[in-house]
């Protein structure tokens, strides 16, 4: 077989900076938005959406039904964590769901205060992205959740919840690799995977203390330690960690597997619940039809149907049509194009769309509830 190694570009000779040279955009101490603080430019039908948002939630909590919240990574850029923070310590919100651009926000204000960075200025010197500490601490952390068989979110949260992770020593991974070949080679094969990542990088066994002095913002933290679940949905080659050399594409293959799952397993549960997808027009519509597939199949198999859902869709892009009718624009229809109107409009219940703010949306939100 011909070699080919040479058409794979080598993460291992990038000049990779620490994270503390690089400038910064937003302070979370500085900028990160109170409860208290009021929407600042909500229209009246933004205001009454969040108003029967509200209402509908309170319902769906009152028959145990799921209460999901999809949102885009900008809602973490904003400062949006202590809202959201305060949504699932009151049981309002039973699942939170973002791309893997909100989990690595969420880890760097969890760990230095700070994120958000010059992409244009940062590409032309190309230092975008390479920076040591996001890419090498939570790649570990999902290396290290992929073994212990943690979701994509749930490893970030624990690592940062924990202030650390725990290393195995290679002896033991060895070991178990060899005695689970037969019986579950997933997880042999999930054992050799840390292996190699504790040789490539010299980690010695135990545990690995890592501060996060503002921990208090960390949004998957707080869902870790209350039992919530949060789901991380990323695409590869998407996000800066697959910049750095400690990036394992089958941790982060396994780890979101999970993480698809459990979201499907809280779709399942959504009948007469509320689904709200702030600020997010691919990942959110994307993995919520293919969970509602899979949902309404097996609800289907046992005799009944997934139905009575409100579909709340929140972005600030404008929108003529009347989604809310039973027929969708023809493919000649600019409105066509808007995916995430597109996709919810299809997925039964009730579906609205609101033009608006995340931020003022989700404050609006939380008053009424």
């Amino acid at each position: 077989m011909a070699d080919r190694s040479h058409n794979y570009l080598d993460r291992s000779l990038l000049r990779i900076k620490p994270l503390s040279d690089r400038e910064n955009k937003v302070e979370i101490r500085r900028d990160h938005v109170p409860v208290s603080a009021d929407p600042r430019n909500l229209s009246e039908a933004a205001d009454e959406a969040a108003r029967t948002a509200a209402a509908d939630i309170r319902r769906a909590r009152e028959r145990s039904a799921s209460v999901i919240l999809a949102f885009g990574a900008h809602t973490i850029k904003n400062g949006l964590s202590p809202v959201l923070i305060d949504l699932i310590e009151r049981g309002w919100v039973t699942h939170l769901a973002t791309n893997g651009a909100g989990i690595i926000h969420d880890w760097e204000f969890a760990f230095q205060g700070k994120s958000s960075e010059d992409v244009r200025r940062n590409v032309a010197v190309g230092q975008f992205g390479i920076w040591d500490e996001t890419g090498y601490y939570i790649n570990l952390a999902i290396n290290v959740g992929a073994w212990e068989g943690l979701g994509y979110g749930e490893s970030v949260g624990s690592f940062v919840s924990r202030q650390g992770l725990d290393i195995p020593d290679s002896a033991s991974l060895v070991a178990t690799a060899a005695d689970r070949m037969e019986r579950d080679p997933l997880s042999a094969a999930a054992a050799l995977d840390l292996l190699s990542v504790v040789r490539r990088f010299s980690l010695g066994p135990g545990f690995l203390a890592v501060p996060h002095p503002f921990g208090q913002f960390g949004l998957q933290a707080a869902a870790f330690r209350l039992g919530v679940p949060f789901t991380g949905h990323p695409m590869f080659g998407h996000d800066i960690i697959y910049e750095h050399p400690m990036n394992l594409g089958s941790a982060i293959g396994r780890t979101a597997e999970r993480d698809f799952l459990s979201f499907a397993h809280s779709v399942s549960a959504i009948s007469d619940g509320v689904y709200l997808s702030v600020g997010s027009a691919v990942m959110s519509p994307m993995i919520f039809e293919k969970s509602m597939s899979m949902a309404q199949n097996l609800a289907i198999q046992q005799g009944r149907r997934i139905e009575n859902h409100a579909i709340y869709v929140v972005d600030l892009a404008e929108s003529q049509w009347d989604w809310e009718s039973s027929s969708e624009p023809s493919p000649s229809d600019p409105a066509y194009y808007l995916r995430y109107c597109k996709t919810f409009s299809r997925m039964g219940g009730r579906m609205s769309y609101v033009q608006a703010d995340n931020r003022d949306f989700l404050l609006a939100l939380s008053h009424y509830l």
